[in-house]
């Protein structure tokens, strides 16, 4: 593919981590790969960005012995033309969605991407609608993620384990992937965090999504968009059990 072709594809780029080890699955294979009604899990999200119009072009991140697999038995098996690169993740997520930020500077430069989407590969059901809304969103506002409100009523503890307060259930939001940003935004906040990362542990800055890392290391705001509560993480095996469920109520839905 012409350096031209490349950046004019990665002009709406969806980064999928899956260079986690899925630990709490309990089991040998890595729950981006488990099987969910006869394809790996990842492929599901794959399947709804291959088909998007708005995302044009795929960065895989995953572990290093996973590139030719992600590659042959993902990309290849199951035609997603978007995938412009596979390149290998790091030891936390925010290290993985560093390299991904970089293979897409690597291609097409800082200027050929408009838009990140970040999206982890363990959630399989994000759909066009949400990414339609995140995308009119980032165009507005340059940074915002999915979320959906909290059901249920937050505690704020200390490290004691005892209540320090409780904020207002009506402000409070459970936040998912995709996190989409600017790709110039996106890439001066990790950027930033790369050049601080030393001092996080000193500081006792934990890292957990790239929301955060926006909040912490540049002065722009971040919209909360509204998703979908089936737009789960697939993290233990009780989850995979709600993603089969999900599979057969919309199976049922089609009938």
């Amino acid at each position: 593919m012409a350096d031209r072709e490349i950046r004019s594809q990665l002009k709406n780029t969806a980064i999928v981590l899956a260079a986690g080890s899925g630990k709490r699955m309990g089991t040998d294979t890595k729950k981006q790969f488990m099987e969910l009604d006869g394809k790996p899990l990842m492929a599901h999200c794959l399947d709804v960005m291959q088909r998007s119009d708005i995302i044009t072009g795929i960065v895989l991140v995953c572990g290093s012995e996973d590139v030719d697999y992600c590659k042959d038995e993902i990309a290849g098996r199951f035609g997603y033309d978007k995938v412009v690169a596979v390149t290998t993740g790091g030891k936390e997520r925010y290290h993985s969605v560093m390299a991904g930020l970089d293979k897409i500077e690597e291609l097409a430069g800082r200027d050929g991407c408009e838009h990140v989407f970040i999206h982890d590969a363990a959630r399989p059901f994000i759909t066009e609608e949400v990414l339609k809304r995140l995308y009119d969103s980032v165009r507005e506002c340059e940074a915002c993620v999915a979320a959906v409100k909290s059901k249920d009523t937050v505690k704020i503890a200390n490290s004691a384990d005892y209540v320090v307060s409780t904020p207002n259930r009506e402000l409070t939001w459970i936040i998912q992937t995709p996190q989409v940003f600017t790709f110039s935004l996106a890439k001066e906040a990790y950027d930033k965090l790369k050049e601080e990362e030393c001092g996080l542990s000193c500081q006792g800055i934990v890292v957990t999504d790239d929301a955060m890392v926006v909040e912490t290391w540049t002065s722009h705001r971040v919209k909360l968009v509204e998703s979908s509560y089936e737009n789960i993480k697939v993290t233990t095996p009780e989850d995979m059990d709600i993603a089969k469920a999900i599979i057969r109520r919309r199976g049922s839905d089609k009938r």
